[in-house]
């Protein structure tokens, strides 16, 4: 029997994902399997969804429709639902559509590997489904706090309850550079109060904590990261692979930090796809093969 997937977001043709999936299949000695790209927008996930024939087994979603993916499954793990966020869905034998967030784990994986620990403070960049996903690895990873860095203050408000839900002490901080340090301090310095007032808290830069995860779209971050302060310790993780390096990255590995790519993670959260997408354990080697050799 024919067998489909794909991975689901707008933009997606630079997406890997098919690359890294296909591979798995060949190792794998599944035959009959397909795994392409389709351009959807969030408004759109429950369209494409709903029109899908009996011949898919899943879909791996990414940005904007992560939180589009919870609202259309009829089953939900409690990972995703404590995250209100989904990159992955599931068809079941009956028909039925199961959500579950293989970014939790997969950013677990690749920050402990790059030497997280427990007790590490932890910014986050932007505000959406990939920095929920962000607060449940902090969580996992016994962060001793979050500071996430939003453009609106609405923004991080919607994070709070996940924050609570997951007994992870959350900071909100303002990202327009008007929110910086007007305190006489560093001019570098990052200004808390540019936040919510409820949130005010000594002046930090938002590169200078053990781990920096960045979720923004491609060149959010560019106008800022030259005016960061940054600290050689940090663990950099940017959800992003294409352009690589980001000015992110490329201005974190100047300042001798660690750096981790989105490729790490889209290799970790796959491979837990395609296990639940094919029912049988994944090719990891022929997989990371994969996905390295198409960034050559």
């Amino acid at each position: 029997m024919v067998r489909r997937a794909a991975v689901v977001g707008k933009p997606i043709a630079h997406s890997l994902s098919p690359v890294i999936h296909t591979a798995g299949y060949v190792a794998a000695g599944l035959t009959g399997w397909s795994y392409t790209r389709i351009e959807c927008a969030e408004s759109e996930v429950a369209g494409l969804v709903g029109g899908l024939g009996p011949e898919w087994a899943g879909l791996s979603v990414t940005m904007p429709g992560k939180e589009a993916a919870l609202a259309v499954a009829d089953e939900v793990s409690p990972l995703a639902a404590a995250v209100g966020a989904a990159n992955t869905l599931v068809r079941r034998p009956d028909g039925s559509w199961y959500a579950d967030n293989t970014d939790v784990t997969g950013m677990v994986e690749v920050l402990t590997a790059a030497g997280v620990r427990a007790g590490a403070t932890v910014t986050v960049l932007g505000a959406g489904g990939t920095a929920r996903a962000a607060l449940a690895a902090a969580a996992r990873l016994g962060a001793a706090g979050v500071t996430v860095v939003a453009r609106r203050a609405a923004a991080v408000d919607a994070l709070r309850p996940v924050a609570a839900a997951l007994d992870l002490p959350l900071t909100g901080a303002g990202w327009d550079p008007a929110g910086w340090d007007r305190t006489g301090g560093d001019p570098a310095g990052w200004d808390r109060t540019g936040g919510d007032p409820a949130d005010r808290g000594p002046t930090a830069g938002p590169a200078d904590c053990d781990v920096l995860v960045s979720t923004v779209p491609k060149g959010v971050a560019d106008p800022l990261v030259s005016r960061w302060r940054w600290r050689s310790s940090t663990v950099v993780f940017d959800a992003l692979y294409d352009p690589w390096p980001t000015p992110l990255a490329a201005a974190a590995q100047a300042a001798g930090c660690r750096v981790v790519s989105g490729l790490d993670l889209l290799l970790a959260q796959a491979v837990g796809q395609f296990e639940q997408f094919t029912g049988v354990p994944a090719p990891v080697p022929a997989m990371r093969a994969a996905l390295l050799a198409a960034r050559r």
